[in-house]
């Protein structure tokens, strides 16, 4: 019998068709994935229990990534019959194994690139993630207008942009949101340009359409594709779980790699 450990975080990605998920039913599909796979996980009390597992920030529906990340807890008492046990006796191959089964048992699009056990300490993903590093690929000007747009917006004192919240039209500043923008010069479509921005997540996340709005209404998205999401530690940023198994704030940890 394998063990694992008490507490599992699994980045993945969220490309192709599956874009066009919501990010409920993603979470659904993560639900039917480790049922199939008999993993004993923790399930919430109460009159309807869940199992307990949570997710980064959730991603716009139709966009892609290349980092999301979920955390999974896993229980001796769960009601679940495993092959697998919990314990502080789990090994990298546990991982491994629970890191290729679920990757086989999700839907094509979503992949499992690598997994780490956690300590116990780390906070809530949705609560610690501060800003996001995306890739934006839009239409409706050229290279050259790209970048004179960009540092147009970057110059501003304020970049005003209409968003909807609680059913009703606001009008909030873009401009604080933005960290970094940046013209990279022709996309994968004739005809597009490609951008790069980091965009903070606090005090309200920023889509790329809304980014968008503030840079030229007119631009029309072709793709967008979330490349990192990042959490503040010790005045530098660094990602939740890296693509080579490097679990944040841990110099040696037991981590595994899954490939793609």
């Amino acid at each position: 019998m394998h063990v694992v450990p008490e507490r599992l975080r699994l980045r993945y990605t969220k490309t192709g068709r599956i874009r066009y998920t919501s990010q409920r039913d993603v979470a659904r599909a993560w639900e039917r994935a480790l049922r199939r796979a008999k993993l004993p996980v923790a399930y919430s009390e109460g009159f309807s229990p869940r199992p307990l597992l949570s997710f980064s920030l959730a991603l716009p529906t139709g966009c892609e990534s290349q980092a999301e990340f979920t955390d999974i807890r896993f229980s001796s008492s769960s009601p679940v019959v495993s092959p697998f046990s919990v314990g502080e006796e789990w090994s990298q191959e546990s991982l491994e194994i629970i890191s290729k089964e679920l990757g086989a048992l999700l839907p094509e699009g979503l992949d499992v690139t690598a997994s780490s056990a956690l300590g116990g300490a780390e906070g809530s993903l949705q609560e610690e993630v501060t800003s996001c590093l995306w890739i934006v690929e839009v239409t409706g000007m050229s290279a050259a207008q790209g970048t004179e747009r960009v540092e147009a917006l970057l110059g501003a004192a304020n970049v005003p942009i209409e968003r909807e919240r609680k059913g009703r039209q606001v009008t909030d500043d873009l401009r604080p949101s933005v960290l970094s923008l940046k013209s990279e010069g022709p996309g994968q479509r004739v005809g597009s340009i490609r951008l790069s921005a980091e965009l903070a997540t606090k005090p309200r996340g920023v889509r790329p359409a809304e980014l968008l709005q503030g840079i030229d209404p007119t631009l029309r998205l072709v793709r967008a594709s979330r490349q990192a999401q990042l959490i503040e530690f010790e005045g530098t940023y660094l990602e939740p779980l890296t693509e080579d198994g490097r679990l944040l704030g841990v110099t040696n940890p037991t981590t595994a790699k899954v490939g793609r």
